[in-house]
């Protein structure tokens, strides 16, 4: 006896050779009707200009419960600071990579009393922090997605445990779609894709943001380095 759910499996995907009719006779590919399509292949998405891939990057970060903006990089200290105090952060973890030191990030967080937890911390620990910073190392603006490579010098957990996560970027992380990613990061191991805060919907469909992960995603946008 066959499982019908198995056989239409087997339909879809054109695998029939152990397909047999009730009296045990194999039957032949022609014999069974398609049940559905084959899934359409999409070619790989045409980037449109800069401009337009980071407005659309943004505009998407917003529909998804998220902030997004623009800054320059003298921006950061003063838009920091009001971020530190509208969200009352008194702990925070930040990335060590050489951008975001650049930046000042972890100076202007200890200048504003903010406690900095290493990024390497237990998961305890980075759990408690209010705040977490990490750069990206792919946007893709059609979904508004942030995909980070986990490494040492980048733990994964700076994005995950914090209730706020802190996305700082750069235009040329851009990527058209799925495709270029995993063709760029085919040596890398583990990938983490953030399209908005953490979501979690009960058996109501009621959609309650930060049960698990960060309630907060914030976006900057960075389009210029101080020399």
């Amino acid at each position: 006896m066959t499982n019908p759910v198995i056989e239409n499996i087997r339909r879809s995907l054109e695998r029939t050779d152990q397909i047999s009719s009730a009296q045990g006779t194999p039957l032949s590919p022609s014999a069974l009707p398609r049940t559905s399509p084959r899934p359409a292949i999409y070619e790989s998405r045409q980037p449109e200009s800069t401009e337009s891939e980071i407005t659309r990057f943004l505009e998407e970060i917003k529909k998804l419960s998220g902030v997004g903006q623009r800054l320059s990089s003298s921006e950061v200290d003063p838009v920091l600071k009001i971020l530190v105090e509208e969200h009352q952060i008194r702990k925070a973890t930040v990335w060590e990579t050489p951008h975001l030191r650049r930046l000042g990030v972890a100076e202007i967080l200890h200048s504003l009393g903010v406690e900095l937890v290493s990024p390497n911390a237990g998961k305890h620990e980075m759990a408690l922090c209010d705040l977490g910073i990490t750069e990206a190392d792919y946007l893709l603006p059609e979904t508004g997605t942030l995909v980070l490579r986990s490494s040492a010098e980048k733990p994964r957990g700076v994005s995950l445990l914090p209730r706020i996560h802190l996305a700082i970027v750069r235009p040329e992380m851009s990527r058209a779609d799925m495709h270029q990613v995993f063709a760029e990061a085919k040596d890398h191991h583990y990938l983490v894709f953030i399209t908005g805060p953490s979501r979690t919907a009960d058996i109501e469909l009621t959609v309650t943001l930060g049960v698990h992960g960060p309630k907060n995603l914030y976006v900057w946008m960075i389009e210029e380095l101080a020399p």
